[in-house]
């Protein structure tokens, strides 16, 4: 039985036990496939094994073939989730058949499919692999590659990759693969051994056998391996070696091992990217092989090619062609030439061309060019006729050379194992894992399975972490092994069947399995089967066990355990003498290490899944143990882990006492201890055995109870601790007396001085005190600080550290008290123990260093354990920082602060450093605090983080915190922000990070669709508007309802005619429907409106098309609401009159798409109606996607498809859509793509293509979009001859020239926009001479250039003669010229603009020009135009002022020679184009002198059109020049949606008869459009690109009907999309997430117009140009301020506002929102308490609702400041409560809360004198010293903010305290404290008082005392000097003295 017992102690029970069944095996089954059919054909007749139908299925798979048998296989790994999520599950990838299928569990959650692939052939293998996506060339750094995660499955000819994100790729195969690995890099493949082809002869070189694929887009590239060769120079070859096998990959660290079957030796290799001149080493190297007098083994190569041609093979390789090299050059490579001990040779090949390269077309199907058929690669120099002549192979099919492939990846040698003394064929390893021990050493295992060996060598990083060096190889005999990753250890199956933990080589224990028989002992009877779901689906990192795939039959086991295979039963002597069926199961194999979990095959065939213990649960154990492990030696260490492990988790269920108790009795037995004999660790032992054998004896109850229990109860340490817990204090318990057991008090206990740990004591004892040090800095670690003090006194005590003991005193006095127990360690044992250098006499205090850092005394640096004692670090850190003002303390390692304990473990200090520096010092910012709060965040220190710190500690950082809160940088980052509790800053700053095409909260305000009255109206195009937002900004009425209204098109018209008695019937329908006609223009001119009222405000859902509203061109007619139509024939109806319109309409329906939205090519396509042609709808829904930039994505194949349609509408759309998005890119292919269009960009002898004129028209404006602002010299030249084209000979050109013409002016004006005089290399065009001479006539110049051939005909209809048709080219050239000259005021060009001065010269020029040429000249003179009349009269000549005294009186007294008409004309016309100029630079400003400048000539121009003079200057005149002012209007008042010109632009909606044509109709709802432009959320930008876009939409000549293109296009209207941006401000509430009104103080940059200025603005409120702006500021008092500062770039706001403008604000307490309370007279009940006046104290609960919402604190004003009338004693404490409630609300502190109410909990406690440990009192200490330290700094005392602690309570506590120590002191204190500092023992029951007097008091121990000499002193002075060295307060020396001098008079000497 003892041998049994023995065995038990070592063993480890394992967790829990599951069976385990691949969840895809299931899914396989149900999933609709082959497969099924396949599986169920397996099954034979008899079902020997079915035990049920698992087992079953596994036998009929165990009964087919070995091929058969490969068609299931699985592997697991670790779950890898996203950053911060701690998930543990596992993944499963599971092949069977065709189908791949990778689910996902764990224990918490069912597994679950996550994807399910099936291919096309059978899957040979599947794996994980992550590829990294190469970057920009700009950033090279390896640090930023993203890494894409991806499923790779193997076919017979390809691999198919899908990625996580949903993209797949298939790369072919180009040879037969034998294997696929998973590396760093990407995929490796290695060749199958082509035994099959070509026999070698001598002349072949071998082809390479290993191959990469960093991306699944990238070619397949040769590995290449660099390794010492004869000479032991290193050679770099391509690895062409068949009997070199990987048998592993790993990617962390990024190593692969091989074996060569030859020499049967494993060895290993670094992989890595190859270096640029090892590449050209191997590229030279084979390039300069061949010479011209090699022979090409014509025969054999010429017969494969034949068969190659014919399609024989198609599987063949395109490497067998590579023909051989010279024999001379063979030989070097021949197997005999050098030893192969060295390393595998790998011979070298011949260069390998793309043409053989395995790229991504397959060999097969490209037929014989694929190959390259010259008998070596020669290079492109050579040419061809370096073909020998003897070469057979014809001519004809030689292919052009191609440059060879390059390898990417390269293998560095590392290590191959010694040679063993018999080398035994096939010992090669079937499973290869990297394992680490528990002190972090790494192995390398492997299993060579037919010798039962798993051979382990160990290796580490070298000092500078480049290489890896390779230690001595230890064989440990197992028959299989598997690593448990997350306990450090591996599981080892020895042959004896046991089950056998090791960590690294050291053996922990044998596992012990529940249910499953031991080997030793023969149990007949099968394992019974636990019915548990299946939990755990598990997945290893690294998938150590190789799975089946295509692999050689002969070297890779079977997936199911054959039981007629003999050999599998091994040779152990116990298997011998006994059958199969008698053992019963046994363990057969493991698979499938995930974590902590492994899988265990049975030999029947079950698969059952088992859990490895956790070293340990508890926080505070593995703490210690941390520390253990980190100061001792390696070795020990792994044994004192090892001791630990095989205690915690021996059999014998859980055990039933703490974990803590097991590890002190552990811990204090390896140190030499006995544990029973030791008081208290005895009653620690009796909570709970060790030894479950023990624990059964004991665990036998007596049915009668006994006295001894209760004393036992009493006694034990449970009691005691619980006696001294603060809440028996606060409950008022009495405490029990204890009736001392009668036991045995060893006298003379001692030490084992020949343990394990005995001479490590002082190491150990110093790190755990360290250890208790950072426990104090855990408010959540308190008790286990309580139960680790126990140990380090008795340690302490023993050690005879008698400092060490005081302090544990003065913190836990009642619980030191109860140990007496000492262990004697005499001298000749104490020189056994190491005493390490850094155990100081003095005990290192975290609070008292604080504390002395608060004093600015002198410290020394801290100890402290990297990476253990984290937490103390940051807290000495942030000290420094902002107490003692040490910039440098978080950003450098801080060695006068802190001194690091190192334990010689180079390792880890590597690893810490490289932490260090990765923390980048924060950036300069302003202040102390401000830099702390930075410096914390990037450590990663969360509020959560601060709540756990103890609230004296945590202090100062929560004042930096609260000094930062007020105005915190605008670039912080989002945890920066929380950390200061600005919410809506992170928030923000977390939309902000958010990728930047999802709208973050778009659909935060969109109301949900069509709600309910909605939803019956039909689509109008403007039910997606965000409505909620619209009410906010125009909040007094309802003018958005009225544009809706006004905009609607979808509705038919009311025709109101009345019928005259003389009227006939006929007549009157006749009459309703002219009348309709008339109404109907303005209907088709609503679509641009709409399109600009819904700019971008709707987020497609990409499953539906996009609802274009339809045209309804029908009206009703009351009183009976009958139909009128247009189609009855009655009336001549234009044709395709509302083909333009319908096009608008598109427009403006594709207009509402957002340009964040997720749009691609198949969406585009998709909104195409089906089985139609192409419909002008959608011709406009393709423009709208261009200008809000979606159709770059549609692919060229589909704009091919939509142009050879031949549709003129879609095409134009399309040219013009493309040019738009592709907005001065110069890019090539569109370039093409719009010169087909334009004949003058083809060569002359190009074919004469028929293309409409609308098109080339839209063709030439797209070449000028395309190059905006370009200055390209061939575009501009051609452009510049294009204004003047001449009509052509037959017909072409000769129809609606103007427009071409206009098109060509914009388009040059556009590519050479705002150049002005500094066209480089365009002087001898002569740009402006001839635009001059287009725009006022003369002579035609001879046509320079290429197209002179095209113009020597002239037309035969339209005679010009030779001058310029002025007519024609005027608005062009003009337009072309101010955007030239944009903004430059350039005086000389301005003045050829002027408007002539004489009436002879004035009736040379059509009025209509004098507008062009007036709006030209202002743009130029951009800077001198002023906002008010005057400036627009100083443009209008003064002979046409002086004849135009009034523009609406009929003068009389005319001179006679004066032509009033003319001068009329050009009047108007002049003030329009003026008006226009205005409009253009103050587009967009609502500049209010501009606004009244301008409303005042609309209403003119308004008064002039009905007046009697309207008829000389001729009706049509004056409504485009009122149209051109009511645009010029809304232009400056754009999106502001401005009541005064909205009524204007509802006037003009309602004038339909008349001259109010088409084209009046629609400039007057443009208009209106832009007034509303984006519902309100945009607005007009000057830039220049911005005016050239306005000024092609808002050209000045209208059409005149819907059909009209003459003079301008009308698809350009839509370009004033080029010139929106989003300007609107939107202040979002981040509490309750809504949009809401806050003041924000806009300050302007100084100009050269205005100094610099702020103004006020409430927002949601367009903000003016951001360029003008030099800050924004969200201005309190109702919010928290946020400040925007501008001048340091704008992007920051441009993203804001990009994102629908949300900007996070947050509401201060004590304030209502302007909603609420628009005046703030409500928040004044808040205002009156925030003052400091006498009725404070008598807040109510109630009235703290109106400062705060946060529940937690109107609970707290609910329980704990309401008055109840009984309890009177209380009044005073909620009085209390209340008072500080309110403080925390009102000076917005809430987190200020427990820290009031500690320190009041606290004075309380020491009142009762109930304050059983000291920890409260240092709180209370550091606060008041954090405030003294405070009120004396420079730093603090400028500070506007509050204090965070109310100085008065300070000093009320700070009283009590005082008052309550000095009654004590004068009671019964001074006897207590004379006794402590004489070592006398002090009475029981004062002790706490006297270890809280001494911490409150700072007094020093006695040592410190004893030093100073105090002896014999007799005066007051005298000791005052003595102790000036001890840095004792005045105040507690005081109280000192009269006990140290013995007697009062002693003080007044």
């Amino acid at each position: 039985m003892s041998n049994v017992y023995e065995e038990r102690v070592t063993m480890i029970a394992a967790g829990e036990m599951q069976d385990f069944i691949p969840f895809g095996r299931d899914h396989c089954r149900r999933h609709p496939n082959a497969t099924n059919l396949q599986l169920r054909q397996l099954q034979p007749a008899s079902e020997l094994w079915s035990s049920d139908g698992d087992a079953g299925l596994v036998g009929s798979l165990r009964e087919v073939t070995i091929h058969e048998k490969q068609k299931e296989s699985w592997h697991l790994r670790k779950g890898s989730c996203e950053v911060g999520e701690e998930l543990d599950y596992d993944e499963e990838l599971y092949v069977a058949g065709n189908m791949v299928i990778w689910s996902r569990g764990s224990k918490s959650h069912a597994a679950s499919v996550y994807k399910a692939f099936t291919v096309d052939s059978p899957v040979l293998q599947a794996l994980w692999c992550d590829f990294s996506i190469p970057q920009d060339k700009t950033e090279c750094a390896e640090a930023q590659e993203k890494r894409e995660k991806c499923v790779c499955i193997v076919q017979r000819s390809c691999v198919n990759v899908h990625t996580v994100d949903g993209k797949d790729y298939i790369a072919p195969l180009p040879f037969q693969v034998a294997d696929v690995w998973a590396t760093k890099y990407g995929l490796m493949f290695e060749r199958g051994n082509p035994i099959q082809e070509l026999p070698l002869s001598p002349l072949r070189e071998p082809l390479p056998t290993m191959f990469s694929m960093l991306h699944p887009l990238d070619e397949i590239a040769p590995l290449v391996c660099k390794s010492g060769g004869v000479t032991n120079i290193p050679r770099v070859q391509y690895i062409a070696d068949y009997t070199l096998k990987i048998v592993f990959s790993s990617s962390a660290p990024s190593i692969i091992m091989t074996y060569d079957t030859v020499q049967s030796l494993h060895t290993v290799w670094t992989l890595r990217k190859i270096k640029t001149e090892e590449q050209n080493t191997v590229l030279r190297y084979h390039s300069a092989a061949g010479t011209s007098q090699h022979i090409a083994t014509s025969s054999s190569l010429t017969a494969h090619l034949r068969s190659v041609s014919k399609g024989e093979s198609p599987l063949a390789s395109p490497f067998q062609n590579i023909s051989s090299f010279p024999s001379q050059n063979r030989s070097t490579a021949s197997p005999g030439a050098h030893s192969r001990s060295h390393s595998p040779s790998i011979s070298n090949m011949a260069a390998l061309s793309r043409s053989h390269s395995p790229s991504l077309g397959a060999s097969a199907f490209s037929g014989v060019q694929r190959f390259n058929l010259s008998p070596y690669t020669p290079s492109p120099k050579r040419g061809r006729n370096s073909h020998s002549p003897n070469s057979t192979l014809s001519d004809s099919l030689l292919v052009p050379e191609t440059e060879p492939v390059i390898p990417e990846l390269c293998l560095d040698h590392l290590w191959t194992e010694g040679v063993q003394n018999m080398r035994e064929k096939n010992s090669q390893a079937t499973k290869v894992f990297i394992t680490s021990d528990l002190c972090g050493q790494k192995f390398l295992c492997y299993l060579v399975e037919s010798r039962h060996q798993l051979r382990c060598v160990k290796f580490e990083e070298s000092n500078d972490l480049t290489q890896l060096i390779f230690g001595t190889v230890t064989v440990i005999q197992a028959k299989d092994a598997a690593p448990v990753e997350s306990v450090n250890t591996m599981v080892v199956l020895e042959s004896s069947g046991n089950l056998v933990l090791y960590t690294g080589v050291i053996r922990v224990g044998k596992v012990f399995i529940a249910g499953l028989p031991t080997p030793s002992l023969s149990v007949s009877n099968p394992m019974p089967r636990p019915s548990t779901p299946l939990g755990s689906v598990s997945t290893p990192a690294r998938p150590s066990t190789r799975h089946p795939g295509a692999l050689d039959e002969a070297v890779w086991p079977s997936p199911v355990p054959e039981l007629s295979d003999s050999n599998k039963i091994h040779d152990s002597p116990y298997l011998d003498d006994c059958t199969f069926h008698q053992i019963g199961t046994y363990i057969h194999s493991l698979r499938d290490p995930v974590q902590n979990r492994v899988t265990l095959e049975m030999s029947n065939g079950n698969l059952i899944r088992i859990t490895t213990p956790e070293i340990t649960n508890s926080q505070l154990v593995k703490k210690c143990l941390q520390a253990i492990k980190y100061i001792l030696p390696k070795e020990v260490a792994v044994q004192v882990l090892i001791k630990w492990y095989n205690a915690y988790n021996a059999p014998g269920g859980p055990n039933y006492h703490s974990e803590w108790s097991m590890f002190v009795t552990c811990l204090m037995n390896m140190m030499g201890y006995s544990t029973d004999r030791l008081t208290w660790t005895r009653n620690l032992d009796l909570e709970g055995s060790l030894s479950p054998v023990i624990a059964a004896k004991k665990a036998r109850p007596s049915d009668v109870g006994s006295d001894e229990d209760w004393e036992y109860l009493l006694a034990c340490d449970y009691h005691r601790s619980f006696e001294s817990h603060l809440l028996a204090g606060a409950l008022h318990l009495d405490p029990l007396e204890v009736l001392h057991p009668k036991e045995e008090i060893f006298a003379n206990l001692g030490l084992d001085a020949t343990t394990l740990l005995f001479s490590h004591i002082p190491a150990i004892f110093f790190v755990l005190h360290l250890i208790y040090e950072e426990l104090k800095l855990d408010n959540l670690m308190r008790e286990g600080a309580r139960s680790l003090v126990i140990l380090l006194y008795q340690l302490a005590r023993d050690l005879k550290l008698d400092t060490y003991m005081d302090s544990y005193w003065r913190d836990y006095p009642l619980l030191v008290n109860t140990l007496k127990q000492t262990c004697k360690i005499d001298q000749a044992q104490t020189r056994l123990m190491q005493q390490p250098p850094f155990l100081t006499a003095e005990p290192p205090s975290i609070y008292h260093w604080l504390s002395s850092c608060l004093n600015g005394d002198v410290m020394s640096p801290f100890p402290y354990l990297p990476g253990i004692c984290e937490r103390t670090k940051l807290v000495v850190q942030s000290f420094a920082l902002y107490i003692l003002g040490d910039e440098k303390a978080l950003s450098h390692e801080p060695s006068m602060y802190l001194s690091r304990i190192t334990a010689g473990q180079r390792k880890q200090q590597v690893e810490e450093d490289n932490r260090r520096l990765s923390l980048n010092p924060c950036n300069i910012t302003s202040s102390l605090a401000a830099k702390l709060v930075v410096s914390l965040t990037n450590l990663g220190f969360t509020l959560k983080d601060l709540e756990s710190v103890p609230f004296g500690v945590a202090l100062p950082i929560r004042d930096a915190i609260y000094h930062c809160r007020e105005q915190p940088s605008s670039d912080w980052s989002e945890a920066a922000c929380s950390l200061i509790g600005r919410q809506d800053l992170s928030k923000q700053a977390h939309e902000g990070n958010l990728h930047k095409t999802k709208s973050a909260i778009g659909h935060l305000l969109l109301s949900d669709g069509a709600s309910g009255n909605e939803a019956e109206e039909e689509e109008d195009g403007m039910n997606d508007m965000n409505q909620d937002l619209m009410s906010l900004i125009w909040n007094e009425d309802l003018r958005v309802q009225e544009v809706r209204r006004l905009l609607q098109s979808t509705h038919p018209v009311r025709v109101n005619v009345v019928q005259m008695p003389e009227v006939s019937d006929h007549e009157y329908i006749e009459e309703k429907e002219n009348r309709l006609l008339q109404l109907c223009q303005r209907t088709m001119a609503l679509p641009a409106g709409r399109g600009m009222f819904t700019l971008f405000s709707y987020h497609p859902v990409p499953t539906e098309p996009l609802p274009i509203p339809k045209l309804n061109l029908t009206g009703r007619a009351p009183p009976r609401n009958t139909t009128v139509d247009l189609n009855s024939g009655n009336i001549d109806v234009p044709p395709n009159m509302a083909s333009w319109a319908s096009f608008h309409n598109g427009v403006a329906a594709g207009l509402k798409i957002a340009p964040a939205s997720q749009i691609d090519s198949a969406w585009i396509v998709y909104n195409r109606q089906k089985n139609t042609e192409l419909t002008n709808e959608y011709a406009g829904l393709l423009m709208a996607l261009g200008l809000n930039g979606h159709l770059s994505k549609l692919t060229t194949m589909s704009i091919h498809d939509y142009l050879s349609k031949g549709h003129e509408m879609t095409s134009i759309g399309l040219l013009l859509g493309i040019s738009a998005a592709k907005l001065g890119t110069m890019d090539i292919s569109v370039t093409r793509l719009l010169s087909i269009h334009i004949p003058a960009l083809l060569p002359p002898t190009s074919t004469e293509l028929d293309v409409p004129h609308n098109l080339q028209v839209a063709a030439v404006m797209g070449v000028g979009l395309v190059y905006q602002g370009t200055a390209h010299r061939h575009i501009a030249e051609v452009l510049l001859t294009e204004i003047g084209r001449p009509p052509g000979p037959e017909m072409e050109n000769c129809t609606d020239r103007e427009s071409y013409s206009l098109a060509a002016g914009l388009a040059l004006g556009m590519v050479c926009l705002g150049h002005g005089s500094n066209l480089i290399g365009m002087s001898d065009l002569n740009v402006p001479d001839q635009l001059y001479q287009y725009m006022v006539g003369g002579h035609r110049r001879a046509q320079p250039g290429i197209h002179r051939e095209k113009h020597k005909s002239p037309s035969y209809q339209i005679k010009e003669g030779d001058t310029v048709n002025v007519d024609v080219t005027c608005p062009g050239a003009t337009l072309a010229l101010a955007l030239l000259y944009l903004k430059t005021n350039n005086r000389s060009i301005a003045d050829w603009l002027r408007a002539p001065d004489t009436q002879y010269l004035l009736d040379f020029v059509k009025p209509e020009f004098l507008l062009m040429r007036t709006l030209a000249r202002g743009l130029i003179m951009w800077d001198e135009i002023k906002p008010n009349p005057s400036w627009i009269n100083s443009n209008v000549p003064p002979i046409v002022r002086q004849n135009n005294t009034s523009l609406n009186t009929m003068d009389g007294q005319a001179p006679e020679d004066v032509d009033l008409q003319t001068m009329r004309q050009a009047h108007i016309n002049i003030i329009a184009g003026a008006c226009m100029a205005m409009g253009l630079r103050f587009a967009g400003s609502s500049n209010a002198a501009a606004f009244n400048c301008l409303y005042k000539y609309v209403k003119m121009f308004l008064e002039s059109v009905s007046s009697p003079v309207a008829a000389l200057a001729g009706h049509h005149n004056l409504e485009t020049c009122l149209s051109v002012a009511l645009l010029s209007l809304a232009l400056v008042m754009a999106g502001t949606g401005n009541l005064k010109v909205l009524q204007l632009c509802r006037f003009m909606h309602k004038r339909t008869g008349g001259e109010m044509n088409y084209g009046f109709h629609m400039a007057t709802h443009m208009a209106l459009g832009l007034l509303f432009l984006g519902g309100g959320r945009y607005s007009l930008c000057t830039s220049n690109s911005a005016i050239a876009a306005l000024l092609c939409a808002l050209y000045p000549r209208f059409p005149a009907h819907s059909t009209d293109n003459r003079y301008h296009l009308q698809a350009l209207r839509h370009l004033y999309v080029l010139a929106a941006e989003p300007r609107l401000l939107v202040p979002v509430d981040v509490d309750t997430n809504t949009p809401c009104y806050a003041l924000i103080k806009v300050t302007y940059k100084a100009s050269q117009w205005c100094e610099e200025m702020t103004v006020n603005l409430m927002a949601p409120s367009l903000l003016p140009e951001l360029h003008l702006l030099k800050e924004i500021k969200v201005k309190g008092p109702k919010y928290w301020e946020i400040m925007m500062d501008l001048s340091k770039g704008t992007p920051s706001l441009q993203s804001i506002l990009s994102k629908d403008g949300f900007l996070y604000v947050k509401l201060r307490a004590g304030h209502l929102s302007y909603t609420e309370d628009p005046k703030g007279f409500r928040s004044l009940l808040a205002q009156t308490f925030t003052h400091k006046n006498p009725e404070f104290l008598s807040i109510k609960p109630e009235a703290v609702s109106a400062f705060t919402s946060d529940p937690a604190l109107l609970s707290f004003a609910e329980y704990f400041c309401k008055h109840s009338k009984k309890e009177r004693q209380k009044q005073e404490v909620l009085d209390l409560l209340s008072s500080i409630l309110h403080e925390c609300v009102t000076q917005e502190k809430p987190e200020m809360l427990p820290t009031y109410m500690a320190i009041d909990q606290a004075a309380r406690r020491l009142e009762r004198k109930e304050m059983s440990e000291s920890f409260e009192l240092w709180q209370i200490k550091l606060v008041q010293q954090f405030y003294n330290c405070v009120c004396l700094q420079d730093q603090f005392k400028n500070s506007n903010t509050e204090l965070l602690i109310n100085p008065e309570f300070l000093l009320a506590m700070k009283s009590t305290l005082d008052n309550t120590l000095d009654q004590w002191l004068h009671a019964s204190g001074d006897v207590m404290l004379h006794s402590y500092l004489s070592s006398q023992p002090v009475e029981e029951s004062q002790v706490s008082m006297l270890a809280c007097f001494l911490v409150y008091h700072s007094v020093p121990t006695l040592q410190q005392i004893a030093a100073t000499g105090i002896e014999g002193t007799a005066s007051f002075s005298e000791l005052l000097l003595k102790f000036s060295r001890l840095h004792l307060p005045v105040q507690a020396l005081l109280r000192l003295a009269p006990v140290i001098l013995g007697s009062p008079q002693a003080m007044l000497v």
